[in-house]
Parts: C-alpha cells; structure tokens; sequence
C-alpha cells in the first residue's frame, strides 16, 4: 500500500470511526429505558377496543414507537371482543407489538384459571396479574384475617400459574394501600405473598398512598415484575393527568432502582395525549 493510500485509508477509517461514534452516541440519548420495549396498557383506550379497533390502536401506537402493549381479560366487558386469543395476538404482532402481559379479574382468578391460562398463552404472554385482591372474600371490611386469606389464595392461583410457566402478579389499587392494625395492606402483602409464585407491579399513581417506588424497588430486590406509569402531580399541581417528564418524579432514578426490583415491562397507563407525550419522554431517559 502506498503512503498516500495509507494515508488516505486511515483518514476514512477515521471519519468512519468517528461517525460510528457520533451514531453509538445518538442511539444512546433516544434509547428506551433499561433497553426494554416502551409498553403501553391498553384499559385508556378501552373504547376503541369495544368498537373492534385494536388494529387501529395497535398501529397508532406503534407509531408512537410503543412495542408491547398490556390488554385486559376477556372479563373486562370493553374486552370481550378480544376472547379468541390467536386472533388477538395475529393483530398485535402484524402491527410489530409483543403482548406480555394482561390484567385478569379475581372472579376469573378463581372460577377459571386454567381457561384464562390458555388464553393468555394463545396471546403469547409470560405475566398474569390482577389490578387488586379488593374483590376477594373480604367483602367490605378489611382486617388482618381478610388480608392473610386473600394472600393464602392469591399464593395458591400463583403457584398454578408458576406451574403453567406464567408468573402471576399484583397491582396496588384501593385495597392495598388500606391500614389495618396500623399497618399498610400493601406491606402486608409484600410479607405474606410468596415471592415463588407472586411478583407485584407497581402502579406509579399510587405512590402518594402507598409508598416511594425506589424505596420498595431496593427493599425488596426481584419482587417486582412491571411498572405502570403515570406522572406524578407535584403538591401543587392539580391531580388531573400529567405527562412523564411533567411532574414531580426523577424517572432516571426510578429506572435505575427498577433494575434491582426485577422490573422486566413498564407500560404507560394514561389517556392518548398524555400518552403520546410520555411516550417521547421516556426516548430521551438513557438508563
């Protein structure tokens, strides 16, 4: 090779290098936190959903460059049009998307579990979950006897899942963010949930009721599976929805405590504008 090829190869393997790097570099400023797919939870756009539009949603936010999205069970009376489960997953997955995961109610928990197995594997999930265990035998009165029975039958439907090779999780709603004995229910059943069968996905909204979300992420490492996320209002700001990005949370700090709590989805969960502006947040969060 002579000098001046040398010199010449060098320099374009330089300017190459260079340009690889300024790439590498752009890449990481829009990359998805904890290089996960950007999920979104379908329940804000349930009305699409009964008027047969999963399709158009699908697409709308595939978009947005959402990946995954989190559907709600048949159960759900907005998503009774989705129980052929292979026919749902066909119009997810001809738009790009993954499902992972759904929201089951506690009444198909216990009178169907297994159909509901089949039908989240038909979909391709690998998580089951329910918003909260407020519909269980309690009825309206929550005590320590309530919450140790309602943990000994959620262990009992995880360790069913766990045996169909599904992880089984728990929300945090009205129920448990509840004192009895002057204890937080969602504490409570932290401690009684075995974390062989059960993971929790933590609910950003609730953080007011019940508790910092870093705190448990490094408390309890590997006991959370996913994150609904919502903005957090400010003590000022109105309780009406807020944008990540818009409100009081360090998200950057919330993602990096969500990789020692297990988190493995985060879905937004809010209304379509709010969506789509949290959707381009989380593009610009390198975690």
């Amino acid at each position: 090779m002579s000098s001046l090829s040398r010199r010449a190869f060098l320099e374009r393997s330089a300017a190459g290098a260079a340009a690889a790097g300024i790439l590498s570099a752009a890449r990481g400023l829009r990359a998805n936190p904890l290089g996960l797919p950007i999920g979104s939870q379908t329940w804000p756009h349930r009305q699409r959903i009964r008027a047969g539009d999963l399709a158009g949603l699908c697409k709308d936010l595939a978009a947005l460059g959402v990946g995954t999205v989190e559907l709600c069970s048949p159960g759900y009376p907005e998503f009774t049009g989705l129980a052929d489960g292979k026919q749902t997953r066909k119009i997810i997955e001809d738009h790009g998307l993954k499902c992972p995961s759904a929201h089951f109610t506690m009444e198909e928990m216990r009178t169907k579990q297994e159909q509901m197995i089949a039908w989240a594997k038909d979909i391709g999930m690998t998580q089951m979950g329910v918003a909260s265990l407020a519909d269980g035998p309690q009825g309206g009165k929550t005590t320590m006897d309530v919450v140790k029975r309602a943990a000994d039958e959620y262990n009992r439907i995880g360790e069913t899942a766990a045996k169909a090779g599904l992880v089984q999780f728990l929300h945090d709603e009205e129920f448990e963010a509840a004192h009895v004995e002057g204890k937080l229910v969602y504490q409570l059943l932290i401690e009684l949930l075995d974390p062989k069968y059960v993971k929790f996905q933590y609910q950003m909204s609730a953080m007011p009721q019940v508790g910092d979300v870093v705190t448990y992420f490094t408390k309890y490492p590997g006991r959370f599976i996913s994150m609904h996320l919502q903005g957090v209002p400010q003590a000022e700001q109105p309780r009406a929805q807020i944008a990540l990005g818009k409100d009081s949370v360090d998200w950057t700090k919330v993602f990096t405590a969500a990789r020692t709590g297990g988190v493995q989805n985060y879905f937004v969960e809010q209304g379509w504008n709010a969506t789509v502006q949290s959707v381009a947040f989380l593009k610009t969060l390198n975690v």
